[in-house]
């Protein structure tokens, strides 16, 4: 496609280039995470509740505060599309944005998963992850992103004038409203920007366009995310399986995800507490 043609550089155009980057926030000054408490967590977690994703469907699950759930790889290579919600009022949600801001593009263990305002708390943070040898790879891509949106019905659409009903954000407004019991009318505006688990990705060198490629996830993976408050999830089994060629079609093989829900032992959350919504006052600089 033809671009407009740039205007001329001014004389200091290098000098402006030259400018040091200065990274946003000061993560440093954010809570420590304690990765001690994290390993702990994991010795003796037991199982109480498991749910299989089909292949380019979503499914709702609920995790308690201090649990944990784990999304699994178990046939196949396939990427999952994920959304959080705040159990008790689902207008706090998983907000990738500001996740993306302080952890970076992708994520790992150690990382939390950070809410919407005005709440900004840890909803989840990462416990463990099979797939954490990944890195990022010579095109610059990783696991785990928090960049893509998701794919949906408008803009396969837009770009190839059919509809296609399986794409992850009708799967997951179908998921969120049946477990909420609201129409899908309802529902549709709760579904939000996603955790890409086990997605492959980055950005073109050239463009800077935003590329996946075959994930590297193999069955029996899995991704292990620890509850700061109750939690309603669901997750879409991607139409695009490993999205290393297409999605928002059924022209690839997909296979199903399971998520699996984890008790710790008791002694293993002592000292624990839920996150609480972020203390700013909410005046906005008005008094009185």
């Amino acid at each position: 496609m033809p671009r407009l043609t740039r205007p001329a550089p001014p004389p200091d155009a290098d000098a402006r280039r030259a400018m040091p980057p200065v990274v946003t926030y000061a993560v440093e000054n954010l809570p420590p995470v304690d990765f001690a408490f994290l390993a702990r967590l994991r010795e003796g977690m037991e199982t109480i509740d498991e749910v299989i994703v089909p292949p380019r469907e979503a499914g709702a699950f609920r995790v308690p505060a201090g649990h944990v759930f784990r999304v699994v790889s178990i046939e196949g290579p396939q990427v999952g599309d994920l959304n959080l919600w705040n159990a008790a009022d689902p207008t706090e949600h998983f907000w990738s944005g500001k996740t993306r801001a302080l952890a970076g593009t992708h994520v790992g263990v150690g990382d939390r998963l950070w809410s919407n305002l005005p709440h900004l708390r840890p909803l989840a943070t990462i416990l463990h992850d099979t797939l954490g040898w990944y890195g990022f790879d010579a095109d610059g891509a990783g696991v785990h992103d928090v960049i893509g949106t998701r794919c949906d019905p408008y803009t396969n659409r837009l770009l190839t004038g059919t509809d296609y009903h399986h794409c992850c954000h009708s799967n997951l407004t179908r998921a969120f409203a049946g477990a909420t019991g609201r129409s899908l009318a309802e529902a549709e505006p709760f579904v939000h920007d996603v955790l890409n688990v086990f997605m492959c990705t980055g950005f073109t060198a050239d463009t800077h366009r935003y590329f996946m490629k075959a994930s590297p996830v193999r069955p029996g993976d899995f991704l292990e995310i620890f509850a700061e408050i109750d939690l309603l999830g669901a997750i879409s089994a991607c139409p695009g399986g490993d999205c290393g060629s297409t999605h928002s079609s059924d022209a690839v093989r997909c296979h199903p995800l399971r998520v699996e829900i984890l008790r710790p032992r008791p002694e293993a959350l002592r000292g624990w507490a839920p996150a609480v919504a972020n203390p700013y006052p909410r005046s906005h600089g008005v008094t009185g």
